[in-house]
């Protein structure tokens, strides 16, 4: 930590910015990103959000056919085949198909919107995500497609995660521990969607699950897992249970859907029980 420059006079703490970089401070950083997200969306009348979780991988079906035209060009005014021209073939058809749900996530987080807006209460079930690319853009994206507003939850990190431009800037924030962002993902959500994703996805996926399992979430939460076929290839579930490693109970903490309108169909019934509307 640096120490003050001779006759500088002293500094008070709270402006000490060797001392709060330091791990010595470490608490009250992560306390301050308990109390800053707090602080902001009292002041915005956040009460509760929707959760879309999602890779940060899968593109727009425009930028993707753009990608695999640019390919197709490559190999056409190639003079031989190459393996590697031949995986970026395949590479770029796989973003091509997986494309649908950055679409699809673009139309569900609209309908959930528009439907949000008809609430007598217009700040309830905010359409958040992670705040980045993908998935996560596309989620902000529906939303203000719905001239709603839309949370990002961005997380520091030296590759993939930068802020997308759909997200309402007054409710963009960025954290530097992953645990107090996942905090908050879990203490406003009153349901989830969990779009195909990799670790990260897999990872805060799983963590909700572990905490509907175990009763650490008192709430009542509707979870989707959307893209039956992925996820059943991803993880085998039934297999889970055969084994004994989860109960018959443990998958009814979630469903499966295959379109925006079912998908929408869950979450408004679901949240409309669990969460009905008082009169003002």
């Amino acid at each position: 930590m640096k120490t003050p420059k001779r006759n500088a006079g002293p500094i008070r703490a709270y402006k000490n910015l060797g001392f709060l970089n330091s791990k010595d401070a470490r608490p009250i950083r992560i306390l301050s990103e308990f109390l800053e997200p707090l602080s902001r969306f009292k002041y915005y009348g956040i009460k509760d959000i929707i959760v879309f979780f999602g890779s940060a991988r899968i593109k727009s079906r425009a930028v993707c056919k753009k990608q695999l035209a640019q390919v197709r060009r490559t190999i056409r005014s190639s003079k031989r085949k190459s393996p590697e021209l031949e995986r970026d073939l395949k590479s770029a058809e796989i973003a091509l198909s997986m494309s649908r749900y950055y679409e699809e996530a673009v139309d569900l987080a609209r309908l959930l919107t528009k439907w949000s807006k008809s609430l007598k209460d217009k700040h309830r079930f905010v359409v958040c995500s992670g705040g980045g690319p993908g998935i996560m853009e596309a989620a902000n994206r529906g939303a203000l497609l719905a001239k709603g507003k839309s949370i990002g939850l961005n997380i520091g990190l030296p590759f993939e995660q930068s802020s997308n431009e759909y997200i309402t800037p007054e409710l963009n924030l960025e954290f530097h521990y992953f645990f107090m962002r996942k905090y908050w993902f879990m203490y406003l959500g009153k349901a989830l969607v969990a779009f195909p994703g990799g670790f990260g996805t897999l990872d805060e996926l799983m963590e909700l699950l572990t905490l509907l399992q175990t009763g650490k979430i008192k709430k009542k939460m509707t979870v989707i897992l959307y893209g039956r076929t992925f996820w059943e290839q991803i993880i085998n579930l039934p297999r889970l249970e055969e084994l004994g490693m989860i109960s018959r109970e443990d998958s009814q903490l979630f469903k499966f859907a295959d379109s925006p309108r079912e998908a929408f169909a869950f979450l408004k019934n679901g949240l409309t029980l669990n969460y009905p509307e008082r009169p003002f």
